[in-house]
């Protein structure tokens, strides 16, 4: 499959129209959700989107870092058609390398148990030194 990876910022409304295609928006919390949302694409560290010949958004990356230490990848997300085509992979990838690369850059994110198999095959485990302080409202519900 052809696609490219670059570094862009996505509207609020690209994200969401992007989000109904794929199972990562079941993340978001119903609270103030396009609110949040916008505030996200505008303010992430990092944010790659993959897109495919037609110019279609079919993965996207984001991730907050310092680039000295420090990668959390917030984001990560393909369109359900092209699961197991490698962009996945390819966005951390490119991600991690922005950020600073592997011999300084650490990299955490925090993933449903769908997903775990997917980090773990990048090489990534579930580390015992996080710490989480999570007081906020959040009701689930599906992006559509």
């Amino acid at each position: 499959m052809n696609y490219t990876i670059k570094e862009e910022r996505l509207t609020a409304e690209e994200y969401i129209d992007f989000l109904k295609e794929t199972d990562l928006g079941s993340q978001y919390p119903k609270e103030r959700f396009k609110e949040r949302i916008a505030v996200l694409v505008n303010s992430v560290s990092i944010s790659l989107v993959a897109r495919d010949q037609n110019d279609k958004i079919i993965g996207v990356c984001f991730g907050i870092t310092d680039h000295a230490y420090w990668l959390f990848i917030t984001d990560l997300g393909v369109i359900r058609e092209c699961v197991g085509k490698g962009i996945g992979t390819a966005l951390v990838r490119k991600l991690h390398e922005i950020a600073g690369g592997e011999k300084d850059i650490i990299m955490y994110t925090c993933v449903n148990e769908n997903a775990v198999p997917f980090y773990e095959k990048l090489g990534m485990r579930r580390p015992n030194d996080v710490m989480a302080y999570d007081h906020a409202e959040w009701t689930s519900f599906t992006v559509t």
